[in-house]
């Protein structure tokens, strides 16, 4: 079911089960929803960039660190605070007097996962560092391009903005996100498990095992380009993102890379179901955490208090869903 783009580098069915082991592994560390890891998952996989929207102490810092030593890769956290400097990030060139010459220090930025956690306390300037970074894997500084190391994406936290010292994020950094997703809080069972953990603090608390070798993963990244995507289903992705920007309730819609980026997701999310091809209900599954927050909102919309998920939830209801052939 391939689009004429030969065989993937190892089959579906192995990706799939690679995909599972990691899930797996990440459900034992870190407490939330099934849905929550799938969704981080299918970011991943597409070699895009999360962000992650929750109050503090909901398992942010701990899910990031936990899918870096499942993956083996090398990890790298960056607090950012209202006094952080772009330079904090990417590095910065010094001069070397014994040497007498300039030297490169490499920012927390070179790693294979980055954790930017409360993204959305640094100042406009800072995060605009990222963009480079996000959208490149380059680092820029002086004459000098760097590359970063692969496989490489970010993995930002923001708290919600209601809260003291937070602000939005510029439109052009939150596109550079092909998912925004919460984990939530956890239910009863897992907050019983929380406190089970904490009483007894002698126990080491449970973390995350490397299942998978680096570069066995970079193949399993690979496999979505693989996914077969019918006229019908780029139609309907087509159609949900273009909707958007005529939609009453929004003042602009999902730009032409926030389309792209559905797509990229929904083949994503047909290797960890195990299937060679899309079909529409990964599109309608993955519309809101890709498309939602790209969309702004009308003036009207914010008074009568609609939100961007009800926006995308009410395209959805407009666009007529294809017929898909028995496969």
């Amino acid at each position: 079911m391939q689009d004429d783009a030969g065989d993937p580098p190892i089959s579906v069915d192995r990706a799939q089960g690679i995909s599972e082991d990691i899930l797996d592994e990440l459900s034992e560390t870190v407490i939330t929803s099934e849905t929550f890891l799938e969704t981080l998952l299918t970011g991943v996989l597409a070699q895009q960039h999360v962000l992650i929207e929750d109050v503090p102490g909901t398992g942010k810092t701990l899910t990031a660190q936990s899918l870096a030593e499942v993956l083996g890769l090398e990890f790298n956290r960056i607090q950012f605070t209202p006094d952080l400097f772009p330079s904090d990030i990417t590095g910065s060139t010094i001069f070397n007097e014994q040497e007498g010459s300039f030297e490169y220090n490499e920012g927390p930025i070179f790693s294979n996962i980055v954790l930017a956690d409360e993204i959305n306390r640094a100042p406009p300037k800072t995060q605009a560092a990222l963009l480079e970074v996000m959208e490149e894997k380059q680092v820029s500084v002086g004459d000098a391009t760097r590359s970063l190391p692969t496989p490489f994406f970010v993995i930002a936290t923001q708290n919600p903005v209601e809260q003291e010292g937070t602000f939005e994020l510029p439109e052009s950094q939150r596109d550079r996100f092909i998912i925004k997703t919460s984990i939530g809080y956890p239910d009863r069972a897992g907050e019983q498990e929380l406190l089970t953990r904490r009483v007894d603090r002698m126990a080491a608390a449970p973390s995350a095992q490397q299942v998978i070798e680096p570069d066995i993963f970079e193949t399993v990244q690979q496999v979505p380009e693989y996914i077969h995507v019918s006229p019908e289903i780029r139609d309907y992705i087509l159609d949900i993102g273009r909707a958007t920007r005529e939609y009453e309730g929004t003042d602009v819609g999902v730009s032409p890379r926030g389309i792209q980026r559905l797509l990229e997701a929904t083949r994503a999310r047909a290797v960890l179901r195990g299937r060679e091809y899309v079909v529409p209900d990964d599109v309608k599954s993955l519309a809101i955490p890709v498309f939602a927050h790209r969309i702004v909102l009308s003036s009207a919309s914010m008074i009568e208090g609609a939100s961007r998920r009800d926006i995308i939830e009410a395209v959805l209801q407009e666009v007529d869903v294809p017929a898909m052939e028995a496969v």
